[in-house]
């Protein structure tokens, strides 16, 4: 057995679930979210790529998930192939979905006023937000400028202030810019 099986063996069962949750809060769908974690996986591994630590795999399959969901949405933009309402659309797709139990409402709000962002700024806002990683990590992990990762950051959190009225955004994160309209800033 090749050592990149190996890794990819104790990817799976050490890291899947987490995987697997990221694609999930990108997605808003089981179904899209097993998708891309697995055009992920072939992505990363599909030639015997040099064989690391599981860290390194985890890393590599992240940026392989962003990318592809950034991607994917891009195709769409440029190629319609659905309309809004139609079954299976990421913009109609139902933040309730799996059990309500096991989540609070809360957190159904939040997450389904994330799937009402553009991609890349809500690529951003879950690296950032949902990941805790530093603004500097997330341009580093989707290939942008810090500049840029905040300038998302910013109109993301500014789109998810109404939606969520009762969540707590970051106001005084060094690292977010201010968002200015043409009454002031917010």
């Amino acid at each position: 057995m090749s050592r990149w099986k190996d890794t990819l063996d104790a990817l799976m069962h050490e890291r899947a679930a987490a995987l697997f949750g990221y694609a999930y809060v990108l997605t808003g769908n089981a179904d899209d979210a097993e998708d891309l974690l697995q055009d992920a996986l072939v992505r990363t591994f599909r030639v015997n790529r040099r064989s690391g630590t599981v860290n390194e795999a985890h890393a590599y399959v992240k940026r392989a998930i962003s990318t592809a969901f950034i991607d994917s949405h891009r195709r769409r933009a440029a190629r319609p192939q659905r309309h809004p309402g139609d079954e299976g659309d990421f913009a109609g797709a139902s933040a309730a979905e799996g059990d309500p139990a096991a989540r609070s409402a809360e957190t159904l709000d939040l997450h389904a006023a994330i799937l009402t962002l553009p991609a890349r700024e809500r690529a951003c806002v879950v690296l950032r937000y949902l990941d805790d990683l530093p603004v500097a990590s997330v341009a580093a992990e989707l290939g942008l400028a810090t500049g840029t990762v905040k300038r998302y950051l910013s109109d993301g959190v500014a789109r998810l202030k109404p939606l969520v009225s009762d969540t707590d955004f970051p106001t005084d994160d060094p690292e977010s810019v201010p968002v200015h309209h043409a009454g002031g800033t917010r």
